[in-house]
């Protein structure tokens, strides 16, 4: 037993356990995942080594484990609607390395949205590995509506003929076009990427319009509205499915994580059942009722409204940074991060946002009448945040709250 053998992990972990049976999540890129994906993410495939492809391994042993991985694949490919699958990447942001080593070369030039626009920090960010590796230039949303200026990215792509036009973000809130970005992508002699590791679980349930069939690559993660394990995923066009395989291994990895794979396929057969789409359609319907209670308590949501499962708020007319925020919710035990608005004066550490999301609490159960009092104790906690004894009330209340909802849907 672990409570004798490592009592000091064992406690953490309680601690961790505890954490999250009694907050309430509110980050956009975490979710929970039922009993059985647990179990299959800490089962005997964890124990095998198995480089290299289904019938094409480095190692011997791999009856099963080649059974697990192609059943993913042909899952991933059913699910998407997609020619070739890879669900080998460790994450999303190894997703899109892949993709990029497979089709770039360094120096390449690749244009993407602006991280403070909404992007990812694999988008091109000077400090990240795509950055380093290649010449990125960016596009940022409207400085009045904050969404995606189609002409406007079109005509930076027809002026700086990047090699790939990379879509998809990490705190956007609105509908992204992808057969417009697939037309500018075409125009511009370009490759397309489109990284939806937020959204794939809109996508199957068809809230969200897919870039399957436009764009060459689609990466993402499981672990967000998908609702699986953390891990990531690839979906291409099957004329790139040999220089894909190739660059995850022997190019950027080598041992699969077999028992992630295995939860993957498992939350792929999950992602094909009626109550998913349901799932999903909650997710957005409780994101719209919460950034309505922002709104009527006069926060600043960019781009003015929601579309999916986040939204990013506005502060600077409430006199708090994003960082303090994050660390005042955290106090009376309401998980969310700080993040970057378009054009913020505020540096990445600081931020002027707040970002929130709804597919965790969706998953527990909460619904329309739970984001009224969710937006609701965290605007008591702004308003009386140098009141210690209303911040312990609204902490006890939300406590007694979160724990009548489970932690496994």
């Amino acid at each position: 037993m672990l409570r004798e053998s490592d009592p000091e992990v064992y406690r953490i972990l309680k601690k961790e356990e505890e954490k999250q049976r009694y907050t309430i999540g509110l980050i956009p890129s975490e979710n929970i995942v039922s009993r059985d994906i647990m179990r299959l993410a800490g089962s005997v495939f964890t124990n095998k080594y198995a480089e290299g492809y289904p019938g094409r391994r480095y190692y011997g042993g791999c009856r099963y484990i080649d059974q697990i991985e192609a059943l993913a694949v042909e899952r991933a490919c059913s699910l998407f609607s997609s020619e070739h699958a890879n669900v080998q990447p460790h994450s999303g942001s190894q997703a899109n390395m892949a993709c990029y080593f497979a089709s770039l070369k360094p120096g390449d030039k690749i244009l993407a949205m602006n991280i403070n626009s909404g992007g990812h920090l694999t988008h091109g960010l000077h400090s990240n590995f795509s950055g380093t590796f290649y010449n990125a230039v960016f596009y940022d949303v409207d400085r009045e509506t904050e969404t995606i200026d189609y002409e406007n990215v079109r005509e930076i792509a027809l002026r700086e003929k990047p090699r790939m036009l990379i879509c998809g973000a990490s705190s956007y809130s609105r509908i992204i076009d992808f057969e417009k970005l697939s037309a500018i992508a075409k125009e511009a002699g370009a490759l397309m990427l489109a990284d939806i590791a937020h959204i794939f679980g809109l996508v199957v349930a068809k809230i969200h319009p897919t870039p399957v069939g436009l764009a060459d690559f689609v990466t993402g993660t499981t672990h967000k509205t998908l609702r699986g394990p953390r891990g990531g995923l690839i979906l291409c066009q099957a004329k790139y499915r040999d220089r894909l395989d190739n660059s995850i291994i022997p190019g950027i990895q080598g041992g699969p994580l077999m028992h992630i794979i295995a939860a993957k396929a498992a939350t792929f057969k999950d992602a094909m059942k009626p109550e998913f789409t349901e799932y999903q359609k909650q997710i957005v319907i409780n994101s719209k009722k919460l950034c309505e209670e922002f709104r009527k308590r006069q926060y600043r949501v960019v781009s003015g409204g929601t579309d999916n499962h986040l939204m990013v708020l506005d502060l600077r007319n409430k006199g708090i940074k994003g960082n303090e925020f994050q660390v005042l919710l955290e106090s009376v035990g309401i998980i969310s991060n700080k993040n970057l608005i378009p054009f913020d004066p505020e540096p990445p550490r600081t931020a002027s946002g707040i970002r929130f999301g709804t597919p965790l609490v969706t998953s527990r159960g909460m619904k329309e009448k739970e984001m009224e009092l969710i937006a609701g104790w965290i605007d008591d906690a702004l308003k009386h945040r140098n009141d210690d004894r209303v911040l312990r009330e609204i902490a006890k209340k939300v406590r007694r709250f979160a724990g009548e909802y489970p932690i496994h849907p």
